[in-house]
């Protein structure tokens, strides 16, 4: 193959190229402003190239955060025209490229500096949730038995990269900053995961429903629509969870058990 026909084909490969116009949020959590940039975009391309580029272009001291570029650490989590999504899975080729794309910092933290925003709250929340606690081993050797069904449940869970997209768009943080009242769909995906573990024997929803407020929930699924490694937050995590808070603190049945259950020996009658 001759140089000249090579250069050609990669050339195709790459798509045509053309100007295109992305208009960023440029400030801190005092003031900012959205600034256009334009850069040249091409086939294949995922917003967070653009950005890069025009970090190396006409903006070297835009702040964003990123790590993986393979959406799995959930760092270049953004708000691409207006909808919460990672920068590094938005391929420009399901955008309008005939219109700037906005791209600004998640709007339900505070705001650090351009595209970067401090989440930190997040991991306050999720260090209070208590921990995951074993029930004793069913054999001699020291191990359990579990059914595989109930081994799989969970497994949804785990498939979380903590991008907060689902806290960034949930209404009571975003629109109500319920922040001090609510812990917001990622943490009851975790406690789901705990909650529905077939080892754990920990009670925790007494925390879901109290401190973690999940009855705040209006099962919107806005939070199942923008996650990334498609969780069924709403269906499999958070509806479960409610079920349970209110087979535990609101059936009859279970509110008359727990009464006759907690009365003193010395009040029951032989």
């Amino acid at each position: 193959m001759s140089p000249q026909r090579g250069r050609a084909e990669r050339t195709q490969d790459m798509g045509e190229q053309r100007q295109a116009t992305f208009s960023v949020w440029r400030g801190d959590h005092q003031t900012g402003k959205f600034v256009d940039y334009k850069t040249t975009v091409s086939e294949g391309m995922v917003v967070l190239d653009a950005i890069h580029q025009i970090q190396a272009e006409s903006a070297s001291d835009l702040a964003c955060r990123w790590n993986c570029k393979a959406g799995k650490c959930g760092s270049c989590s953004a708000e691409i025209n207006g909808k919460p999504r990672l920068m590094c899975m938005t391929r420009l080729d399901v955008l309008d490229m005939t219109q700037p794309v906005t791209v600004e910092p998640m709007r339900s933290f505070p705001s650090i500096r351009d595209l970067v925003t401090d989440v930190s709250w997040n991991f306050k929340v999720k260090k209070r949730i208590k921990p995951f606690k074993p029930r004793k081993p069913d054999a001699e050797d020291g191990t359990w038995r579990m059914y595989q069904a109930d081994v799989e449940r969970v497994q949804e869970f785990r498939k979380c990269i903590e991008c907060f997209l689902c806290q960034d768009v949930c209404h009571v943080l975003r629109e109500h900053h319920k922040h001090d009242e609510f812990a917001g769909p990622r943490h009851f995906v975790y406690q789901a995961a705990l909650e529905m573990h077939p080892l754990d024997v920990e009670e925790r929803l007494g925390q879901v429903k109290g401190e973690n407020a999940i009855g705040y929930c209006n099962i919107t699924k806005c939070c199942t629509k923008v996650c990334p490694e498609h969780i069924a937050i709403t269906d499999n995590a958070i509806i479960p969870l409610k079920e349970r808070v209110n087979d535990e603190f609101y059936d009859p049945i279970t509110k008359l058990f727990r009464m006759f259950r907690a009365r003193p020996k010395a009040d029951r009658k032989d």
